[in-house]
């Protein structure tokens, strides 16, 4: 499952790298709003990246980077005072 949520988040990547800058708009002469619109393109398609960096952010941060899909929240436990708290570095929310 870790393995095919790493191909779809690298082919969001590669679609979102490949078509931030619109090529296929560049001889285009058309405005809206006096504004170019391959300018509204490039616009439209950070708000877009923003959106999807958000969702990774949220669902797969340390995806193909952390071990055994742990995260830091995964390494430590709910503070029980138990003395098996991972320590993972840095500061604690």
């Amino acid at each position: 499952m870790r393995h095919l949520q790493l191909v779809g988040w690298l082919a969001v990547a590669v679609v979102l790298c490949a078509l931030a800058i619109p090529w296929f708009l560049w001889d285009d002469a058309r405005t809206v709003a006096g504004i170019p619109l391959w300018l509204w393109w490039h616009i439209g398609w950070m708000g877009l990246a923003s959106v999807v960096f958000w969702l990774f952010s949220r669902r797969a941060w340390g995806l193909g980077i952390e071990p055994n899909g742990t995260t830091q929240t995964g390494n430590v436990t709910s503070g029980t005072g138990t003395g098996t708290d991972t320590d993972t570095g840095g500061d604690q929310p």
